[in-house]
Formats: structure tokens, C-alpha cells, sequence
């Protein structure tokens, strides 16, 4: 099989692309990234020699491009995105432009060319749970509440219009938070792990109380392979981690982790909008594709830990911008 991965250069779709050569070491795969200030092609330097990996630098909304991949492969595994909710507070254009009119394109030419297109989501389109609301589900409808969440719910209802009205061999997945290695430092666990091993204060929206549901990148990336192998066509799955903890307690599991000391939490004020609790309920992925998250949230952030310990010289490139340099010696002039 032959894959066009969106997006695969950055947090998500970097760790996809390494699952699959562990797990479909035969797969050809081609990665299509903008490379963008999340997009780091040192998190896939490891694959640099490997022949049945190959890196296109290009944007999702360059039409032409888009179709000239899309006829050469099997399948499309849709990561690329716009994703912090604070800077689509601050402006919205790139993320409808990029989240909307980039999947348009992938679609029109998944339509084109009959190709099997699964598109990730988030449990963002749903808005937010009161404490005793169950989880989100298959069925939720849609309440966005942010600039990000609402662009990615209107590329959420694109797919579904093209399988209804175009018959095109598509799946959703949308899941919770993701922690794990490579992702940049301005999320909230990779930004705390980088502040406290510096003994910095860590800066705590609110009250803290805000409710978040982690699952390990690795978990997720096995569940989005089984839903491109053995998913319905049409349906839409959720991909949760089975872990609902508040934002604060998060911050003291990682300082407990860590060895810090709980003086150097700072509560500042809370962000526009912000939604008060997340939930997946995974039963429908559980008993249609056998699967469940595996990594337990502390066993999963204290490997975290360890990798970002392991790897100060990449936070502080990501940081810097530097890690652009090395597309600019590997690739600018291939």
C-alpha cells in the first residue's frame, strides 16, 4: 500500500509515520507538510535514507499539487491542520483557509481519483461538557466554541457531504488531547515539562479546573490504522484515552513526576471561551476494531518526560525556529 500523509512532519502525524514503518514496514508512504512553525522535519530524520519514505514540502491548498500526489496513491491520511486554540483566537484566516479549503482539495481529489480518505478530527467540535454530561460520543452533536474547533467542524461536515453526496470510501476519527514525543513546546504538557525542568513557574489558566482527557500519541496512532484497515466506510469514530483529570492536577502529577516543588505553579487569566471539561466515550472503536488505549496517563507522561529531557536541544530549536535549517541543508535542493 501506498499512503499520502497530510501533515506528517508535525506532532501527530510525525508519530503515525514512525508506527507505520514499525507495524507495515512495506508501505510506501508520502509525506506532504508546509512545514510550517509546528512542522519539524528532524522528528523524522531517522527515515532520511529509507526508500519507501519520501518528503514533499507543499501546502494542502496548492490544488495542483494536492491532485498530482492524490493520483499516485492507495489511500490519504489527513492530519495537516492548524491547531492551537490561542492563535486562532488571535486570527482565524490561516485556520479557515488551511482546516476548510486544504481539505476541500484533498477531497475533491480523493473523489477524483477513487481513493480511501480518513480525516482527523477532534473532540473540540462537540464544545464542552457540563460535570455530570457524558462523554462525547459518535452521536454528539456539533457545538463548537472556538475559532479552531468550528473550522475543524466544518471540515468534519465536508467529508460527510462528499461520502453522502460524491460515495467517496471515507472515515472520521476524532480524539482527545495528545501528549507524547515530538510535540512543540507551546502545548500545555511539552510547555510545562520544558518550564519545570528549567524551574520555571508554569502558568495555570483560571482556576485550573478545567477537565481534559489525554490519550498517548501512540494510542492513537494505532487507532487510526485500525480505522483505515478495518473501519466502516462512512463512519465516524472516536478515539478517547480514558482518562479525565483537571488541567491543575495534570500540573501536579507532572511536578510530582519531575521532583518540583508545587511554588512554581502561576494562575493567570483564564483564555476566551475556554471550554470547562472533555470526554471521549471509545465503546463504538472498542467493539468494532478491539480497540482501547494501552498507556496509562502516568506510565505516559513520564516516558514523556524522559524524551524531552533526552531532547533539550530540540525544544530549544523548536523554540528558535533553527530546526527550519535542517529542511534548508536536507531538502532545499533536492
Amino acid at each position: 500500500m501506498k499512503l499520502l500523509v497530510t501533515g506528517g512532519a508535525g506532532f501527530i502525524g510525525s508519530n503515525f509515520i514512525h508506527y507505520l514503518r514499525r507495524v507495515h514496514p512495506e508501505y510506501d508512504i508520502v509525506n506532504l507538510d508546509k512545514l510550517t512553525y509546528a512542522g519539524n522535519l528532524e522528528n523524522l530524520k531517522s527515515l532520511d535514507q529509507d526508500p519507501r519514505y519520501q518528503f514533499v514540502k507543499g501546502d494542502i491548498c496548492d490544488r495542483d499539487l494536492v491532485f498530482d500526489l492524490v493520483k499516485d496513491v492507495d489511500a490519504i491520511v489527513h492530519f495537516a491542520a492548524e491547531t492551537h486554540v490561542d492563535r486562532a483566537i488571535l486570527g482565524a484566516a490561516d485556520f479557515v483557509k488551511t482546516n476548510v479549503l486544504g481539505t476541500l482539495n484533498l477531497l475533491d481529489a480523493a473523489k477524483e481519483f477513487k481513493k480511501r480518505f480518513h480525516h482527523i478530527s477532534t473532540d473540540e467540535v462537540f464544545g464542552a461538557l457540563g460535570p455530570n454530561d457524558p462523554p462525547f460520543n459518535e452521536h454528539t452533536p456539533y457545538n463548537p466554541k472556538n475559532p479552531y474547533s468550528a473550522s475543524k467542524a466544518a471540515a468534519d461536515h465536508l467529508v460527510r457531504s462528499y461520502i453522502h453526496t460524491h460515495k467517496i470510501a471515507a472515515t472520521i476519527s476524532n480524539c482527545s488531547n495528545n501528549y507524547g514525543p515530538y510535540q512543540f513546546p507551546e502545548k500545555l504538557i511539552p510547555l510545562f515539562i520544558s518550564k519545570l525542568l528549567n524551574d520555571e513557574r508554569v502558568p495555570v489558566y483560571g482556576d485550573g479546573q478545567q477537565i481534559r482527557d489525554w490519550i498517548h500519541v501512540e494510542d492513537h496512532a494505532r487507532g487510526v490504522d485500525l480505522i483505515l484497515h478495518r473501519g466502516r466506510l462512512g463512519e465516524t469514530y472516536c478515539l478517547g484515552g480514558n482518562c479525565e483529570i483537571p488541567n491543575l492536577e495534570l500540573i501536579r502529577g507532572l511536578i510530582a513526576l519531575m521532583g518540583k516543588d508545587e511554588t512554581l505553579i502561576e494562575y493567570v487569566k483564564d483564555r476566551p471561551g475556554h471550554d470547562r471539561r472533555y470526554a471521549i466515550n471509545f465503546t463504538k472503536a472498542r467493539n468494532e476494531l478491539s480497540w482501547e488505549p494501552r498507556i496509562k496517563l502516568e506510565e505516559g507522561l513520564q516516558k514523556t518526560i524522559d524524551w524531552y529531557q533526552k531532547n533539550q536541544d530540540w525544544v530549544d530549536r523548536c523554540k528558535s525556529g533553527e530546526y527550519q535549517e535542517y529542511y534548508v541543508k536536507n531538502y532545499s535542493n533536492k
